[in-house]
Formats: C-alpha cells, sequence, structure tokens
C-alpha cells in the first residue's frame, strides 16, 4: 500500500469514528430482531427432529403441552407435531378420542449470547456544563460476538386409559449460533449456521455496500468471509 492510499485509508477510519457516534432511532423497528427467531426456531428444529416415541404408527395422540414453555413456543410446538407425524402417529386434538397422550415439554428456549473485545469499549465521558457526558464509540481492534440458540425437549407417552408408560425419550437438543466478527474497527463479517447454503442472505447487508467502496483505498471494498458450518 503507497503512502498515498495509507493516507487516505487512515482518513476513512478517523471518519468512521465521526460516523459511529450518530444513532438514528425508527419507532417502527420491531422489539425482536429475526437473527433472534432464526436462532431459537433453529435450534427448535434440531431438538425436535431428534425426539422419537416407540408408539405404533397410525396410533391417535393427543399432544399435551403444559410443560411446554419458552420463547417461540408455538413454532416449536408446531416442529414437534410434525416430527410426530413423520413417525407416522394420527395426531387428534380432542383428547377424549386419543389411544395415547403425549406429554411433551421444555428445559430451554432462548438464547445465550457471549463476547470477547480487544480495544476500548463504549464509554460515556465526563464533558461541560457539569452533569453532562458524551458518548464515547466502541473502538475494536479484534472483536467477537456470538449469539446462541438452545432449545432441549423431552417427551413421554402413556396410555389415554390406564395411564401407564408407553414411551419416553431421553433429553434432545438443539443448538444455533451467529457469530459477528471484526478486526480494525471497521472490517467485518459473519460465520454462523442459520441460513442453508444457496440462500441469498447479503441482499442488503455491510458486505454487499462494502463491494462499491473504489479500488482507490489500496483495498477491494467486498469484506465477506461468511461461512456456513
Amino acid at each position: 500500500m503507497t503512502p498515498h492510499s495509507l493516507a487516505r485509508l487512515t482518513t476513512l477510519a478517523v471518519a468512521s469514528f465521526l460516523i459511529s457516534a450518530c444513532t438514528t432511532e425508527r419507532a417502527s423497528v420491531p422489539a425482536r430482531t429475526a437473527t433472534e427467531e432464526l436462532l431459537i426456531s433453529t435450534a427448535a428444529d434440531r431438538a425436535a427432529s431428534a425426539l422419537s416415541l416407540s408408539i405404533p404408527k397410525d396410533t391417535k395422540v393427543y399432544i399435551d403441552r403444559q410443560y411446554f414453555q419458552g420463547t417461540d413456543d408455538g413454532y416449536a410446538l408446531n416442529a414437534i407435531r410434525t416430527q410426530f407425524l413423520k413417525q407416522g402417529l394420527d395426531l387428534v386434538d380432542d383428547r377424549s378420542q386419543a389411544q395415547a397422550i403425549v406429554n411433551v415439554s421444555s428445559g430451554a428456549l432462548s438464547t445465550d449470547e457471549k463476547s470477547l473485545l480487544i480495544g476500548i469499549p463504549a464509554l460515556q465521558v465526563p464533558a461541560l456544563p457539569v452533569g453532562t457526558s458524551v458518548s464515547v464509540p466502541e473502538i475494536a481492534l479484534f472483536k467477537t460476538a456470538q449469539d446462541k440458540g438452545v432449545a432441549k425437549f423431552v417427551a413421554t407417552g402413556y396410555d389415554a386409559k390406564t395411564g401407564k408408560l408407553i414411551a419416553t425419550t431421553d433429553p434432545q437438543y438443539g443448538f444455533s449460533h451467529q457469530t459477528n466478527h471484526t478486526i480494525f474497527l471497521f472490517f467485518s463479517w459473519q460465520s454462523g449456521d442459520l441460513v442453508p447454503p444457496g440462500v441469498d442472505q447479503n441482499s442488503l447487508s455491510v458486505q454487499s455496500i462494502a463491494s462499491g467502496i473504489p479500488g482507490e483505498f489500496g483495498f477491494m471494498g467486498n469484506t465477506d468471509k461468511s461461512k456456513s458450518r
């Protein structure tokens, strides 16, 4: 990189600091992000797909969900119902018509997050007049922030008339993750296992916008290094 290009790159970095101090608020943005919803639903799909009950095919089954609670539990419960249908069970909505009752319970259906930062975190610096402060944006020389979806399901089937145990499953787990990486303040990319290969998820991403950065700064604008695992 030539000294001239380095000077331009330094100018761009300074501009990034100034731009990052500005925020825009939109009241119409939903309270939850699509990424959070995908983390939970993907983990639920994986835990549900591992459930297998030794109940004969065509048995009329009523699913009791009184012990099934968690974020997005409606989607997760439907994933479990779909799995039992694939196994040949005949699901009924009327408990009195069932030959077997299957209790499904959730031990986990939520997200965890962790991050590592080498740099300076966002700070509130005292300013004048006294009692006021100025927001200093985060300066990340290196940062990785991972969000993980976690699901844990158990299913137990018993005879609808006698109440005797028919079959039960071991706890089945499902996990998903999305990781954001940042190097030298503004070079960033994502990795994760939420979106299957072949699905375009970058049409409005930072990576696609970066592809239009002029090459005169001494680097290619496309910073997309994401991988699906």
